[in-house]
């Protein structure tokens, strides 16, 4: 039988060897396992639209977890991977741990904790464009004294900020049971109400979920060129004396720089990622956010007015992002990949937040943030259903489950950083072991 067939003479599935399949572990040459079967998916990985890089992560792996909590539409992904398998894996003893996570996901898509409260997301829309119809109308009718001007921008703040957790939820294909569906509205949530690109969050972001807080490979801990986190990175890059910045205040230096994640770094990035990729769907979604702000501001703001305006709402709307995305992941494991079950990943590299009426309004029910990427799809109106079973079978296998308070939460990300920086100021500069 050649390298890509499917069958042995005698008509068996070909049995693959896990010792086989772990070689096949770089981007020229990718095996995934799912569900036991056997997918070379070197040649499909640039069509995923996930991205490539996303199942690069898992290749010479099993996937099974994480194909399964990102496909909510598994047949129809299904059709896809017919193409690609090229065997069975050979059989292996799975942890215990792995087959009570599957019996939960069972009994999550049994009780139906995957199906949407259609009324939860109509009302949350309605409240982001009553927020932005307010903050126009305040402007329009009021002026641009400072009262009305920061009550206006305390509005599209609001707005943003709450639009910004809403095209996360369509990202995630957790509202419409259709994918076309969930992509036009992501469409047009984080492209005309947000300004920002579709394809760039997907590809970015379910990266995140599949291998949360990994070295090299979760875009959210790229951070070197301003920042070190866990304990690792800081100790590699003190050792071979690297880093370009003073890492022993990047607790300090944090609170300047987190304001201009959204207005500035986000924004070039996303212009550079639709223009490269001649994205022009994006780009069209994206300008109309700009061609609707300018044309609705500008005869009161003027266009300097307007784009400063813009400027100011997106520099605390980024504290807010920053503040509420970073608190359930800086504070944790930060590491290379060493295979971890899904379950022990996703704890090991994660934290919740207490939930309150405030506390899940604030963070976009972030504040789950353990059940959120344990069941990525779920929405999210059902993470403090599924919570308490999430807490007994972490109990049950003596996996910590991490939960704060607010405040806790924030400050453990600068206590975090300060150790971070430390750890590499020792062992730049006096070699130790911190």
């Amino acid at each position: 039988m050649g390298k890509g067939g499917r069958k042995l003479e005698n008509g068996d599935s070909k049995v693959i060897p896990w010792s086989e399949i772990e070689t096949h572990n770089n981007r020229n040459d990718s095996w995934v396992v799912i569900l036991g079967r056997v997918y070379n998916v070197t040649n499909f990985m640039k069509k995923h639209p996930g991205g490539a890089r996303l199942l690069g992560s898992y290749a010479g792996q099993d996937a099974t977890d994480v194909w399964t909590g990102m496909h909510n539409d598994k047949d129809f992904v299904g059709k896809f991977m017919k193409p690609l398998y090229i065997g069975d894996a050979e059989q292996r003893d799975t942890i215990e741990l792995e087959n009570d996570f599957r019996e939960l996901r069972k009994h999550v898509e049994d009780s139906d904790l995957l199906r949407v409260n259609p009324m939860f997301y109509i009302l949350h829309l309605v409240s982001i464009l009553a927020f932005e119809v307010a903050g126009y109308l305040i402007l329009s009718r009021l002026g641009i004294s400072w009262f009305p001007y920061i009550t206006a921008a305390t509005c599209f703040l609001i707005s943003q900020a709450q639009a910004g957790w809403l095209q996360h939820d369509f990202g995630h294909l957790s509202v419409f049971n259709s994918r076309r569906l969930n992509h036009i509205a992501h469409h047009l949530i984080i492209g005309h109400l947000k300004g920002a690109s579709s394809h760039w969050w997907n590809f970015r972001h379910f990266l995140h979920h599949a291998k949360p807080n990994i070295i090299k490979i979760d875009p959210d801990v790229k951070t070197a060129n301003l920042f070190l986190l866990g304990e690792v990175m800081p100790k590699l890059f003190g050792t071979k004396k690297r880093g370009m910045m003073p890492y022993q205040y990047q607790h300090v230096y944090f609170f300047l720089l987190s304001p201009l994640l959204l207005p500035t770094y986000f924004v070039f990035e996303n212009l550079f990622f639709v223009v490269k990729r001649r994205d022009y769907v994006d780009l069209f979604f994206t300008a109309s956010f700009f061609f609707k702000l300018f044309s609705l501001l500008g005869p009161i703001l003027g266009g300097w007015g307007t784009f400063w305006f813009f400027m100011f709402v997106r520099f605390f709307e980024s504290y807010w992002f920053v503040w509420c995305t970073q608190m359930s992941h800086i504070p944790n494991e930060v590491d290379f990949d060493h295979a971890k079950d899904w379950f022990r990943l996703q704890l090991d590299s994660t934290c919740n937040v207490n939930p309150s009426w405030f506390n899940d309004w604030f963070s976009g029910h972030l504040n789950y943030q353990i059940e959120h990427h344990l069941f990525p799809t779920m929405p999210r109106h059902n993470f403090g259903k599924i919570a308490p079973l999430v807490i007994s079978l972490a109990k049950k296998h003596g996996v910590k489950y991490s939960c704060k308070s607010l405040p806790t939460a924030f400050a453990d990300i600068l206590r975090s950083l300060e150790h971070s920086g430390e750890i590499w100021y020792n062992a730049y500069y006096e070699g130790l072991d911190s």
